[in-house]
């Protein structure tokens, strides 16, 4: 057992409250190895001797099946006064206390539709009798107020809390609301993570069974303020078939495992082109296109799904991290019609083959969520 090995076991032990285990928090100050012998030092700033006392005994429960013995030494600064919180004592997470589930909408790559399925998939939990929030955090490049086909301003209250727009039986709020859609947003990091804080804070939410993140791509601000002072139920990963989104999309993901916030599944999208079409001439139930042999329904209709890309990706990456692979949704006409018109796919065209493979992912969401 090698030094490195032990600093691994221990990124499993999550600081008392947290998303985040002890290693990230920067806490582990030396690991030293003596035959069945380990000593670990450990840099806590906190006064709150219940929280060093559960980190001592999970750092403890940790190592016992490894090593014989197990010595555990906590140095703090002792503060001289009150002062802000340092790294390795985060700010408190925040539990909003009026929302059951918050669930995040996340990807590192761009542009592989995170935001189309996060407002499908908010309206497919409403169909479900749900009471749903909507959140879009991309600060930089805003999409829900299209997708919703938005115009309007959010009011607010008279102790200046924003109140949510609603749509589809929905409370939804965006960026986009305040700054416009053609603004662009050119802020430094800790604005963004103050308009993120804003967002639950600042925001008069209702009492809601399930929110969800639209979050913008890579583990940038939002990620990182998100997990260090939100509490989450957990993360929905979305990417495409082919290998270059991948590599991308594992680096998110990756991230929030590091933060011990659960990942939910995984959504491939662009899974395949959707083409419909209607044979006015026809005497046979099938036909053959590229060498797939296509059914002809009785009415001449017939459905075929073309894969554009490399396929599988999204079925390799559930694998890798261990989750279900929840829903290939297609590039189908009737979602980019339907999105053009600011009308999710599952308000428009509810009983569609796409608006289904909706349903079916947020059944099985509601299922893990219980």
């Amino acid at each position: 057992m090698t030094k490195e090995n032990v600093i691994k076991l221990l990124s499993t032990v999550s600081y008392p409250g947290f998303n985040r285990d002890i290693v990230s928090f920067g806490m582990i100050k030396d690991v030293i190895i003596d035959g069945q012998t380990v000593t670990i030092e450990l840099h806590i700033t906190s006064q709150n001797e219940k929280k060093k006392e559960a980190v001592r005994e999970a750092v403890k429960k940790k190592l016992a099946g490894t090593f014989k013995t197990v010595n555990i030494h906590v140095s703090a600064d002792a503060p001289q006064q009150k002062a802000p919180l340092s790294p390795q004592e985060p700010p408190p997470v925040r539990v909003l206390e009026n929302v059951k589930h918050v669930v995040a909408v996340a990807s590192g790559k761009g542009g592989v539709g995170k935001s189309t399925i996060a407002a499908n998939l908010a309206c497919a939990f409403r169909h479900q009798g749900k009471k749903v929030g909507l959140l879009d955090l991309d600060i930089y490049g805003p999409s829900l107020p299209i997708i919703l086909g938005f115009n309007e301003q959010p009011k607010m209250t008279a102790d200046k809390k924003l109140v949510p727009l609603q749509r589809y039986g929905m409370e939804v709020m965006s960026f986009g609301f305040i700054s416009g859609n053609d603004t662009p947003t050119i802020w430094r990091g800790p604005l963004v993570a103050r308009m993120t804080e804003q967002f639950f804070q600042d925001v008069q939410w209702g009492d809601l069974d399930v929110m969800i993140l639209d979050l913008p791509p890579g583990t940038g601000d939002v990620q990182l303020t998100l997990t260090q002072k939100l509490k989450m139920t957990g993360a929905v990963i979305v990417t495409t078939p082919q290998d270059i989104a991948l590599a991308d999309v594992r680096k998110g993901a990756d991230m929030f495992k590091k933060v011990n916030t659960p990942i939910l599944g995984v959504i491939e999208n662009m899974s395949g082109y959707i083409l419909d079409g209607q044979l006015s001439d026809y005497l046979s139930s099938s036909m053959v296109i590229n060498g797939q042999d296509i059914p002809v329904n009785e009415d001449g209709s017939f459905n075929l799904k073309l894969d554009l890309f490399k396929t599988g990706g999204g079925k390799k990456e559930s694998e890798r991290l261990g989750v279900p692979l929840l829903g290939q949704i297609p590039i189908s006409p009737l979602i980019m019609a339907a999105t053009d018109e600011g009308i999710p796919i599952v308000e428009k065209e509810p009983e569609s083959s796409v608006s289904r493979i909706y349903r079916t992912i947020a059944e099985s969401l509601s299922a893990s969520l219980g």
